[in-house]
């Protein structure tokens, strides 16, 4: 049983880390590799430091690697199969649309499917 009650926290904390909306979209976008800060926060049309925070609570729980170049910083998905429990994480979604229409979710999962072909 403790081996449960320790799996159980470990993945409590995985889903803390991932919880926000920027997160899910910054793994999304790390899904096919490496990418400047500013590329991505160009991508995520969010302002470069605010995707570099992200990243810096992404990488101690070792989401990210980071890649220096100069003065450039470039990350990437220590695991690019997270980026799929993303998309298989839409499914449970589908049935409690608030904000977003049935039609608005298949083509986010298009888009995100279609990143990886």
């Amino acid at each position: 049983m403790p081996s449960r009650v320790i799996a159980a926290r470990e993945l409590a904390d995985l889903f803390k880390v991932i919880a926000h909306p920027d997160r899910i979209r910054i793994i999304e976008e790390l899904r096919d590799g490496e990418v400047g800060v500013n590329e991505l926060a160009q991508k995520l049309e969010l302002p470069p430091s605010r995707v570099s925070q992200h990243l810096s609570l992404m990488r101690p729980h070792r989401f990210v690697e980071e890649r220096r170049a100069g003065r450039q910083h470039f990350y990437y998905l220590t695991q690019p199969e997270m980026a799929d429990w993303i998309v298989h994480g839409l499914a449970f979604i589908e049935g409690r649309l608030t904000g977003l229409s049935s039609k608005d979710l298949k083509k986010a999962k298009s888009l995100w499917e279609s990143d990886t072909a």
